[in-house]
């Protein structure tokens, strides 16, 4: 089995790119209790390396595992959110765009795909293959639309 090192591949893509220290297998753990969800292994990987990671211009390519417990629960149980869009329970959002998109696993998804949740159309749908290709194409985009192709 061929080891994966998430800064490796971060630092790599983007090397401004701002890299935390790890987030403990206890904080992972209490968050996926939390939101009754278990983190995608590639997902909680990263966040044992870095508990978040930050793009250009600050973006929040992936959020700290505290972020995305409060983000999550405030997706689910936000009152007005229930008539505007689609329930969230089946997504894990874990990243933005700084323009009001967010990016999701759809845990149990065998595939590991990376959705994204548009906010002015509540269209969720597929945009990077996993969490490598996710990285890779967010790191090295020069705007916050570079999913639009992926149609």
């Amino acid at each position: 089995m061929l080891a994966v090192f998430w800064r490796d591949i971060v630092l790599a893509v983007l090397p401004t790119a701002e890299v935390a220290e790890g987030a403990g297998e206890q904080a992972i753990a209490a968050a996926q209790e939390r939101l009754g969800q278990t983190f995608p292994e590639d997902l909680a990987g990263l966040l044992r390396e870095t508990d978040g990671v930050r793009g250009e211009s600050g973006l929040d390519v992936v959020w700290p595992v505290e972020r995305i417990v409060r983000d999550n629960l405030e997706f689910r149980t936000f009152p007005d959110f229930k008539d505007l869009y689609a329930p969230f329970g089946d997504l894990l959002f874990f990243g933005d765009n700084g323009g009001g998109d967010q990016f999701a696993y759809r845990p149990g998804d065998p595939a590991g795909a990376i959705l994204v949740w548009e906010h002015e159309s509540d269209e969720r749908r597929p945009v990077a293959t996993n969490l490598a290709d996710y990285l890779t194409r967010i790191l090295i985009s020069e705007g916050d639309t570079w999913y639009d192709g992926s149609r």
